[in-house]
Protein backbone atom coordinates (compact mmCIF):
# COMPACT_ATOMS: atom_id res chain seq x y z
CA UNK A 1 0.00 0.00 0.00
CA UNK A 2 3.01 2.38 0.35
CA UNK A 3 3.22 1.98 -3.23
CA UNK A 4 -0.58 2.99 -3.86
CA UNK A 5 -0.03 6.26 -1.19
CA UNK A 6 3.54 7.24 -3.36
CA UNK A 7 1.31 6.73 -6.55
CA UNK A 8 -1.71 9.27 -5.11
CA UNK A 9 1.06 12.10 -4.61
CA UNK A 10 0.74 12.97 -8.10
CA UNK A 11 -2.47 12.00 -9.28
CA UNK A 12 -3.04 15.13 -11.39
CA UNK A 13 0.83 14.69 -13.53
CA UNK A 14 0.29 11.03 -14.36
CA UNK A 15 -3.08 11.96 -15.04
CA UNK A 16 -1.77 13.97 -17.96
CA UNK A 17 1.00 11.76 -18.83
CA UNK A 18 0.04 8.43 -18.50
CA UNK A 19 -1.76 6.62 -21.47
CA UNK A 20 -2.24 10.04 -23.38
CA UNK A 21 -4.42 9.45 -26.30
CA UNK A 22 -2.23 11.53 -28.24
CA UNK A 23 -0.22 9.18 -27.63
CA UNK A 24 -2.10 6.14 -29.42
CA UNK A 25 -0.44 3.86 -31.35
CA UNK A 26 3.04 5.54 -30.86
CA UNK A 27 1.59 7.89 -33.34
CA UNK A 28 1.92 11.89 -33.04
CA UNK A 29 -1.68 13.11 -34.18
CA UNK A 30 -2.81 16.92 -35.16
CA UNK A 31 -5.23 18.65 -33.74
CA UNK A 32 -8.15 17.49 -35.44
CA UNK A 33 -7.27 14.26 -35.11
CA UNK A 34 -7.51 14.46 -31.68
CA UNK A 35 -10.47 16.05 -31.55
CA UNK A 36 -12.18 13.22 -33.93
CA UNK A 37 -10.84 10.89 -31.93
CA UNK A 38 -11.76 12.81 -28.23
CA UNK A 39 -15.46 12.68 -29.58
CA UNK A 40 -15.37 8.84 -30.74
CA UNK A 41 -14.03 8.22 -27.36
CA UNK A 42 -16.52 9.90 -25.43
CA UNK A 43 -19.58 7.75 -27.75
CA UNK A 44 -17.70 4.98 -26.71
CA UNK A 45 -17.48 5.60 -23.07
CA UNK A 46 -20.69 6.24 -23.08
CA UNK A 47 -22.25 2.96 -25.01
CA UNK A 48 -19.29 0.73 -22.30
CA UNK A 49 -20.83 2.16 -19.21
CA UNK A 50 -24.32 0.91 -20.37
CA UNK A 51 -23.18 -2.04 -21.79
CA UNK A 52 -20.01 -3.01 -20.33
CA UNK A 53 -16.77 -2.61 -22.44
CA UNK A 54 -17.20 -6.42 -24.02
CA UNK A 55 -19.97 -5.01 -25.46
CA UNK A 56 -18.69 -2.79 -27.05
CA UNK A 57 -16.87 -3.86 -30.35
CA UNK A 58 -15.62 -1.28 -33.29
CA UNK A 59 -18.52 -2.54 -35.31
CA UNK A 60 -20.98 -1.24 -32.68
CA UNK A 61 -19.12 2.02 -32.50
CA UNK A 62 -18.76 2.72 -36.20
CA UNK A 63 -22.74 1.65 -36.60
CA UNK A 64 -23.87 4.24 -33.82
CA UNK A 65 -21.07 7.12 -35.27
CA UNK A 66 -22.17 6.28 -38.84
CA UNK A 67 -19.39 5.52 -40.15
CA UNK A 68 -17.05 2.93 -41.48
CA UNK A 69 -15.15 0.35 -39.64
CA UNK A 70 -11.79 1.54 -41.42
CA UNK A 71 -12.56 4.91 -40.24
CA UNK A 72 -11.99 3.83 -36.87
CA UNK A 73 -9.68 1.52 -37.59
CA UNK A 74 -7.08 4.42 -37.99
CA UNK A 75 -7.70 5.37 -34.51
CA UNK A 76 -7.68 1.69 -32.77
CA UNK A 77 -6.05 -1.43 -34.33
CA UNK A 78 -7.90 -4.00 -32.12
CA UNK A 79 -10.99 -4.43 -30.25
CA UNK A 80 -8.63 -4.89 -26.73
CA UNK A 81 -7.09 -1.44 -28.22
CA UNK A 82 -10.45 0.36 -28.19
CA UNK A 83 -11.21 -1.09 -24.75
CA UNK A 84 -7.80 0.56 -23.13
CA UNK A 85 -8.62 3.82 -24.88
CA UNK A 86 -12.15 3.96 -23.41
CA UNK A 87 -10.57 3.42 -19.99
CA UNK A 88 -8.30 5.96 -20.35
CA UNK A 89 -10.82 8.36 -21.94
CA UNK A 90 -13.22 7.19 -18.65
CA UNK A 91 -9.82 8.13 -16.07
CA UNK A 92 -9.78 11.60 -17.58
CA UNK A 93 -13.38 12.54 -16.75
CA UNK A 94 -13.76 11.03 -13.64
CA UNK A 95 -9.93 13.00 -12.67
CA UNK A 96 -11.32 16.08 -14.05
CA UNK A 97 -14.61 15.72 -12.11
CA UNK A 98 -13.93 14.18 -9.10
CA UNK A 99 -10.17 14.07 -8.41
CA UNK A 100 -8.96 17.56 -9.43
CA UNK A 101 -11.30 19.52 -7.53
CA UNK A 102 -10.94 17.94 -4.47
CA UNK A 103 -6.92 18.75 -4.52
CA UNK A 104 -7.40 22.68 -3.92
CA UNK A 105 -7.99 21.56 -0.27
CA UNK A 106 -5.81 19.45 2.01
CA UNK A 107 -6.14 16.60 4.44
CA UNK A 108 -9.41 16.24 6.07
CA UNK A 109 -11.26 18.53 3.83
CA UNK A 110 -10.04 16.81 0.83
CA UNK A 111 -10.76 13.77 2.06
CA UNK A 112 -14.51 15.12 2.16
CA UNK A 113 -14.52 16.52 -0.85
CA UNK A 114 -12.92 13.40 -2.53
CA UNK A 115 -15.38 11.69 -1.31
CA UNK A 116 -18.59 14.10 -2.14
CA UNK A 117 -17.27 14.39 -5.43
CA UNK A 118 -17.33 11.04 -6.54
CA UNK A 119 -21.19 10.67 -5.01
CA UNK A 120 -21.99 13.88 -7.17
CA UNK A 121 -20.82 11.91 -9.81
CA UNK A 122 -22.22 8.88 -9.60
CA UNK A 123 -25.65 10.80 -8.62
CA UNK A 124 -25.84 13.12 -11.28
CA UNK A 125 -24.70 10.07 -14.00
CA UNK A 126 -21.42 11.65 -15.60
CA UNK A 127 -21.66 7.86 -17.10
CA UNK A 128 -24.99 7.41 -18.11
CA UNK A 129 -24.44 3.75 -16.78
CA UNK A 130 -23.51 5.10 -13.94
CA UNK A 131 -20.09 4.79 -12.26
CA UNK A 132 -17.98 3.54 -14.98
CA UNK A 133 -14.67 1.83 -12.42
CA UNK A 134 -17.59 0.49 -10.59
CA UNK A 135 -18.95 -1.75 -13.05
CA UNK A 136 -15.47 -2.30 -15.19
CA UNK A 137 -13.91 -3.67 -11.82
CA UNK A 138 -16.84 -6.32 -12.07
CA UNK A 139 -16.95 -6.96 -15.24
CA UNK A 140 -12.75 -7.73 -15.51
CA UNK A 141 -12.03 -8.83 -11.96
CA UNK A 142 -11.40 -12.43 -13.33
CA UNK A 143 -10.09 -11.79 -17.04
CA UNK A 144 -6.44 -11.33 -17.08
CA UNK A 145 -5.34 -8.89 -19.58
CA UNK A 146 -4.37 -5.53 -20.59
CA UNK A 147 -7.82 -4.16 -20.03
CA UNK A 148 -8.13 -5.66 -16.41
CA UNK A 149 -4.59 -4.36 -15.84
CA UNK A 150 -5.53 -0.95 -16.49
CA UNK A 151 -8.49 -0.75 -14.58
CA UNK A 152 -6.55 -2.33 -11.22
CA UNK A 153 -3.89 0.18 -11.64
CA UNK A 154 -6.57 2.89 -12.02
CA UNK A 155 -8.01 1.51 -8.86
CA UNK A 156 -5.06 1.53 -6.85
CA UNK A 157 -4.54 5.10 -7.43
CA UNK A 158 -7.94 6.18 -6.24
CA UNK A 159 -7.74 3.85 -3.18
CA UNK A 160 -4.28 6.06 -3.25
CA UNK A 161 -5.73 9.09 -3.26
CA UNK A 162 -8.17 8.58 -0.37
CA UNK A 163 -5.63 6.92 1.63
CA UNK A 164 -3.53 9.62 0.97
CA UNK A 165 -6.00 11.92 1.95
CA UNK A 166 -6.57 10.68 5.09
CA UNK A 167 -3.00 10.12 5.73
CA UNK A 168 -1.99 13.90 5.66
CA UNK A 169 -5.08 14.39 7.92
CA UNK A 170 -3.41 12.41 10.48
CA UNK A 171 -0.10 14.05 10.16
CA UNK A 172 -1.81 17.08 10.37
CA UNK A 173 -3.62 15.92 13.90
CA UNK A 174 -7.18 15.77 12.10
CA UNK A 175 -7.45 12.24 12.31
CA UNK A 176 -6.44 9.91 15.68
CA UNK A 177 -2.95 8.42 14.94
CA UNK A 178 -4.29 4.96 15.56
CA UNK A 179 -6.60 5.05 12.80
CA UNK A 180 -6.49 2.85 10.27
CA UNK A 181 -6.44 4.94 7.02
CA UNK A 182 -6.27 2.27 4.53
CA UNK A 183 -9.01 0.52 6.42
CA UNK A 184 -10.83 3.56 6.29
CA UNK A 185 -10.35 4.23 2.24
CA UNK A 186 -11.59 0.35 1.86
CA UNK A 187 -14.62 1.05 3.69
CA UNK A 188 -14.96 4.61 1.75
CA UNK A 189 -14.73 2.86 -1.62
CA UNK A 190 -16.65 -0.03 -0.28
CA UNK A 191 -19.79 1.86 0.11
CA UNK A 192 -19.31 3.95 -2.91
CA UNK A 193 -19.44 0.55 -4.75
CA UNK A 194 -22.51 -0.08 -3.15
CA UNK A 195 -23.90 2.87 -3.71
CA UNK A 196 -23.63 2.70 -7.77
CA UNK A 197 -25.02 -1.36 -7.03
CA UNK A 198 -27.95 -0.78 -5.77
CA UNK A 199 -28.70 2.84 -7.61
CA UNK A 200 -28.27 0.27 -10.82
CA UNK A 201 -30.23 -2.98 -9.63
CA UNK A 202 -32.40 -1.15 -7.24
CA UNK A 203 -33.18 1.82 -9.60
CA UNK A 204 -32.79 3.60 -5.87
CA UNK A 205 -32.60 6.96 -5.98
CA UNK A 206 -32.33 7.68 -2.51
CA UNK A 207 -29.50 5.58 -2.09
CA UNK A 208 -26.17 8.18 -2.58
CA UNK A 209 -27.72 9.89 0.31
CA UNK A 210 -27.78 7.08 2.59
CA UNK A 211 -24.29 5.94 1.52
CA UNK A 212 -23.05 10.31 2.24
CA UNK A 213 -24.61 9.31 5.09
CA UNK A 214 -22.42 6.20 6.06
CA UNK A 215 -19.23 7.68 4.58
CA UNK A 216 -19.11 11.45 6.29
CA UNK A 217 -20.21 9.18 9.10
CA UNK A 218 -17.27 6.94 8.98
CA UNK A 219 -15.10 10.05 8.18
CA UNK A 220 -16.61 11.99 11.41
CA UNK A 221 -15.96 9.02 14.33
CA UNK A 222 -12.15 8.89 12.76
CA UNK A 223 -11.92 12.56 13.54
CA UNK A 224 -14.16 11.89 17.04
CA UNK A 225 -11.23 9.66 18.31
CA UNK A 226 -8.77 12.33 17.60
CA UNK A 227 -11.20 15.06 19.43
CA UNK A 228 -11.65 12.53 22.41
CA UNK A 229 -8.52 12.15 23.33
CA UNK A 230 -7.48 15.44 23.64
Amino acid sequence: MKAQAQVSKTPLRRARRADDPASGNGRAQRPRGLRTRRAILRKAVNIASVEGLEGLTIGKLASELRISKSGLFAHFGSKEDLQCAVVDAAREIFVDVVVRPAYQFQGLKRLRALCENWLAYGQQRVFPGGCFFSAASLEFDDRPGRVRDQIVGLMQRWLGNLEQAARDAQSAGEISKDADVRQLAFEIQALAMGANWSSRLFRDPGVYDSVRTAILRRIEEAAETKQARE
